[in-house]
C-alpha cells in the first residue's frame, strides 16, 4: 500500500506537467502535433486527479507508519506535490499570469494618455473608430469592447505578433473566452460555453465540440496611435487599466523590434524565425513581404490571386496599409504620406479625389507564425 501512496504522488505530479507541458512554451512543446492530446488530457482532467488522490489516500496510512527517518518521507512528498500542483495550476496558469482588464476605458484625443507614438490596432465599425495599444492588449492577449452597438474581440499574440479582431458571436450568441495556453506558439482561447480552444491567429476552434467553426474576424489595421487619430481623429482610444499598470511594457523595445528576449524579440536578420513579414491572402492565395525590404523600398505593386495590389509603408517607416490597384497598369509610388499613381493621389487610408481605394487585409507577424498558419505561402 506504501507503493500505492508513492505511485499516486508520482503520477499526480507527471499529469499535472503533462497538463501544462503542452500548451504553454515548455522545450519542444510547441512544436508537436499534440493539440488532441491536449485537449483530452484537459477535459478529463478531474477523472485523472480523482484517480491518483485515491491511490494516495488508500496507501497514506501504510506510508505514513513507515520505520525511522522513512516517515518523514511520506509528509515531504505530499508536501512538494502539493507545491507543484499549485504552482502549474495557479502560478504558470495563462490566465492568472495574463489578467483580462477589470473595466476597458476609451477616451477621445483630448483626453488620451498614451504616447502617440505607441503602435495600435485599429478598427472602424461603420464610422465608430477605435485604438488599442498594443502596450495593453499585448499583455491582456484579449479585450472585449462594444463599438456601434456591436460585440469586438480584440486579441494580440506577442509571441506571433499576431493582432486579430473578432465578432465574439458564435450560433448566434455572444460568447465569452478565457486565455487558456497556446498552440505553435499562438495563444488559444477557451469558450465558457462548450470549453472548446480557439486559435488566436485565424480565429478557427482546433479542439473541443466547435471544432471546425471560426469566428468571423473585423477588419483592422496596426499603426501608430498618430497615424490612426490623423485618420480617424474622433476615435476613442483604450486606456491602461489602473490595477494593472505595472504589468504593461514601459519601453518600446517590442514595438520597434530593439527586443532580443526568447519568445517575443525580433530577429534582425530577414525570413528568420521572428524576423517581422506582412502576410497577405487574396482568393485563397497567400504571400509574405520581408519587413526589412518593405522599410528600403516603402511600396509594392504586385499581384496576389489574379489581383493586384499595392503595400505602402508611411513616412514613421512603423505604420503600414494595403489596397487593391484599380488596374494592373497602375502602379503607386509614395510621396511623404500619399500613396501616388500617376496624377492621382490617396490618403493613406485610401481615401482620394476620385474614390476610396479597395483595403486589402495585411498583417504584421513574425515569419514563423505566417509560415505555419499559411503553409501554402509565397514569398515576395
Amino acid at each position: 500500500m506504501k507503493r500505492l501512496f508513492y505511485a499516486g504522488i508520482t503520477l499526480l505530479v507527471l499529469f499535472e506537467i503533462a497538463n501544462v507541458y503542452f500548451i504553454m512554451p515548455m522545450p519542444g512543446s510547441q512544436r508537436m502535433a499534440s493539440i488532441d492530446l491536449a485537449y483530452r488530457l484537459y477535459s478529463w482532467r478531474w477523472l485523472f486527479r480523482a484517480i491518483f488522490v485515491v491511490m494516495i489516500v488508500a496507501g497514506a496510512a501504510s506510508a505514513w507508519r513507515a520505520p525511522g527517518r522513512q516517515k518523514f518521507a511520506a509528509p515531504v512528498a505530499l508536501m512538494l506535490a502539493a507545491i507543484i500542483v499549485y504552482v502549474l495550476n495557479f502560478q504558470m496558469s495563462a490566465d492568472h499570469m495574463f489578467v483580462a482588464p477589470a473595466s476597458v476605458t476609451m477616451l477621445p484625443a483630448d483626453r488620451n494618455k498614451v504616447d502617440t507614438a505607441r503602435l495600435v490596432v485599429g478598427i472602424d465599425v461603420d464610422g465608430h473608430a477605435r485604438a488599442f495599444p498594443i502596450q495593453f492588449i499585448g499583455y491582456h492577449h484579449q479585450v472585449r469592447d462594444t463599438v456601434a452597438g456591436k460585440p469586438v474581440m480584440v486579441s494580440y499574440c506577442t509571441v506571433c505578433r499576431t493582432g486579430r479582431v473578432f465578432s465574439p458571436i458564435v450560433d448566434g450568441r455572444s460568447e465569452t473566452f478565457r486565455l487558456v495556453g497556446m498552440d505553435h506558439f499562438n495563444a488559444m482561447f477557451e469558450d465558457a460555453r462548450t470549453h472548446s480552444w480557439w486559435r488566436q491567429a485565424n480565429g478557427e476552434a482546433i479542439a473541443g465540440p466547435s471544432k471546425g467553426k471560426a469566428l468571423t474576424e473585423i477588419p483592422s489595421r496596426q499603426v501608430t496611435l498618430a497615424e490612426w487619430l490623423r485618420e480617424h481623429p474622433t476615435s476613442l482610444i483604450m486606456q491602461a487599466d489602473s490595477g494593472l499598470k505595472s504589468n504593461y511594457s514601459k519601453d518600446f523595445d517590442y514595438e520597434t523590434g530593439k527586443s532580443r528576449k526568447s519568445l517575443t524579440g525580433t530577429d534582425t536578420i530577414s525570413w528568420h524565425d521572428k524576423a517581422w513579414v506582412v502576410g497577405i491572402t487574396v482568393n485563397g492565395q497567400s504571400k509574405a513581404y520581408d519587413w526589412n525590404r518593405l522599410r528600403r523600398e516603402r511600396v509594392v505593386n504586385d499581384v496576389i490571386g489574379g489581383q493586384p495590389i499595392v503595400l505602402a509603408l508611411a513616412s514613421d517607416t512603423t505604420s503600414f496599409a494595403a489596397f487593391v490597384r484599380p488596374s494592373p497598369s497602375e502602379r503607386f509610388i509614395v510621396r511623404n504620406d500619399s500613396l501616388v499613381a500617376g496624377v492621382v493621389a490617396y490618403a493613406f487610408n485610401g481615401t482620394g479625389a476620385n474614390g476610396t481605394l479597395e483595403p486589402v487585409k495585411a498583417s504584421q507577424e513574425f515569419w514563423h507564425s505566417w509560415r505555419t498558419f499559411q503553409p501554402a505561402t509565397a514569398r515576395y
